[in-house]
């Protein structure tokens, strides 16, 4: 097993400390692919800048042949623990679309190793998969359904899944982008599956571009520049220009560039259209404004001025996996972590409405469980996005937000009254001395499981809107429950597998192997028959033999 931070298979990693100087042909005068002047470019000696053409390329210091040490770092992780309704009945936490943690374990099992427990986000791998659920009707921008069944890896439990389905945006619908490319090309980038893969992945966007879209390309390593200003996405050959000059070096100043990045979409803003701001990096920020909590509070700063933050992380051996979730986070934005160029297209073609229109902000679900059907609760996965039970109804609380044709899915685990409590459920909190225990009301007679409220705001609004309804169970089994649902807790027990959670119970790889199998459902793009391809290499890697086909190594 790996730890967080190390990573016995991760490819070694060529290093540079390089200093790059650009040579210009014709003096600070010569024309940029935009037509703008060169002069006019914010540029450091330090930074690695596309140079005009004709003039001499810019060269990388030889790299050294040891390995570099690894040093990827993930937030710790503890799963969330069963919690009694009688003293808990409010679960409450803001929904997360990001996809980074299924792809970047994907790359562990790739790689030939297990993923550090920590790097495993159940929700991220359960919401990587998309679904059929309902979608929503008249002005509202998601809809929201529910199912029950009986739970295949704890026998007398049941789950319940959440389904949210944020509604589709035709393509010639997409109102215009003023979209900000933000680069790192420091050192650390200098990998064939950072800097390399980056410079495909924004030519794949880039293609997708219109005459409307307004693209600007910053970058950063010791300092930050401009390589691109504002310039119309009709201009597709000026910006793949920029992008193909780009070479990597020098230290990572990351809070500079968020800085200019920011001040360069604030510039171009355009109002009712999509201003955002898309920072692809390894994370590794190392000079400047560099820790995690500065970040983010600069990133909480600036997206009060309309401009979204979209994530997208790349390569190995220094991966900052935490630092990037908090910055897409507090950013109002997502996280990818882009593994392969059909990764990217995935996240910045295919998915692009989802990636980039926002329809909902500051999304939060709250769940009160009714105690007379349920004894005790466990959300799977979710542990960083948990919220209060007061900050339900705060408007200034942050939370998550949902992109065009978007789903997202929770899981809970649910013990019925009268079933044996999980030996490591939270422990009975004594009895008050001066207060009485709340009574149940005529409500709770009703039948009904729980009630479902959900609160969200528009995309440039401040004030929430809300709406509620009841959950009621009808017994349903595993076998009989649709097929979104039975793929979906496939995909939460091979994460729990993963994480060797104390909640996994009778979920074995074999289980997951052969319920994801049997739940494949339409899958024109091959991710959930990949799903199961990559349970067979996880399973030989724990030395499972009882997977069909697999041969522990």
């Amino acid at each position: 097993m790996t730890s967080p931070r190390t990573s016995s298979t991760a490819a070694p990693r060529l290093a540079s400390v390089a200093t790059l100087a650009l040579a210009f042909a014709s003096g600070c005068g010569a024309a940029h692919p935009s037509g703008a002047p060169m002069a006019e470019l914010a540029m450091s000696p330090s930074i690695a800048m596309p140079a005009p053409p004709g003039a001499p390329g810019m060269k990388l210091a030889e790299a050294r042949d040891e390995e570099a040490p690894n040093t990827e770092a993930y937030d710790r992780i503890v799963d969330n623990a069963f919690l009694r309704t009688s003293e808990a009945p409010l679960s409450t936490f803001s929904i997360d679309v990001d996809t980074a943690s299924y792809s970047n374990v994907r790359r562990f099992l790739n790689d030939g190793a297990l993923p550090p427990p920590d790097a495993v986000r159940i929700e991220e791998l359960v919401n990587y998969f998309p679904y059929e659920y309902a979608t929503p009707t008249g002005d509202e921008p998601f809809a929201a359904s529910t199912e029950v069944t009986s739970c295949p890896w704890a026998p007398g439990h049941r789950l319940l899944r959440i389904g949210l389905q944020s509604k589709r945006i035709a393509a010639a619908e997409v109102p215009p982008r003023n979209l900000v490319f933000l680069l790192d090309v420091s050192g650390s980038m200098e990998d064939p599956r950072k800097l390399p893969l980056l410079r495909s992945a924004f030519a794949l966007l880039t293609a997708e571009l219109r005459a409307e879209d307004t693209v600007s390309i910053v970058v950063y390593a010791g300092a930050s520049g401009m390589v691109l200003p504002p310039t119309s996405g009709a201009d597709k050959r000026g910006i793949r220009a920029a992008l193909e000059r780009l070479q990597a070096g020098g230290s990572t100043n990351g809070g500079a560039g968020i800085e200019l990045a920011y001040r360069t979409a604030r510039a171009s803003f355009k109002k009712g259209g999509i201003n955002r701001v898309i920072l692809a990096t390894d994370g590794d920020f190392n000079v400047g404004v560099s820790s995690q909590g500065e970040l983010v509070r600069m990133v909480e700063k600036e997206r009060e001025s309309g401009v979204f933050l979209t994530v997208l992380g790349l390569g190995t051996g220094n991966l900052k996996d935490s630092t990037m979730e908090q910055l897409a986070d507090k950013g109002n934005g997502n996280y990818a972590y882009i593994d392969t160029l059909e990764e990217a297209r995935k996240v910045l073609v295919e998915q692009a409405g989802a990636t980039l229109v926002t329809v909902a902000k500051d999304v939060k679900i709250q769940l009160e469980l009714n105690p007379r059907e349920v004894q005790a609760y466990r959300l799977i996965g979710y542990e960083n996005r948990m919220q209060r039970s007061e900050d339900f109804n705060d408007d200034k609380k942050d939370a998550g937000e949902i992109g065009a044709g978007h789903s997202v899915t929770a899981i809970y685990e649910l013990v019925p009254p009268g079933a044996p409590m999980p030996h490591d459920s939270a422990p009975k909190v004594d009895a008050l001395k001066y207060q009485a225990p709340p009574s149940t009301s005529a409500a709770s007679a009703s039948g009904e499981l729980a009630t479902l409220k959900l609160r969200y705001k528009a995309p440039d609004g401040d004030e929430s809107k809300l709406s509620s309804f009841a959950i009621v169970d009808r017994g349903a089994s595993f076998d009989a429950a649709s097929v979104d649902l039975r793929f979906a807790s496939s995909v939460a027990a091979f994460g729990m597998l993963l994480r060797d959670s104390p909640h996994k119970g009778q979920a074995s790889f074999a289980w997951v192997r052969s319920t994801a199998q049997g739940a494949l459902g339409r899958d024109p793009s091959g991710y959930r028959a990949e799903l199961v391809g990559l349970v067979d290499k996880a399973a030989a890697l724990k030395g499972d033999t009882k997977v069909g086909g697999v041969v522990a190594r």
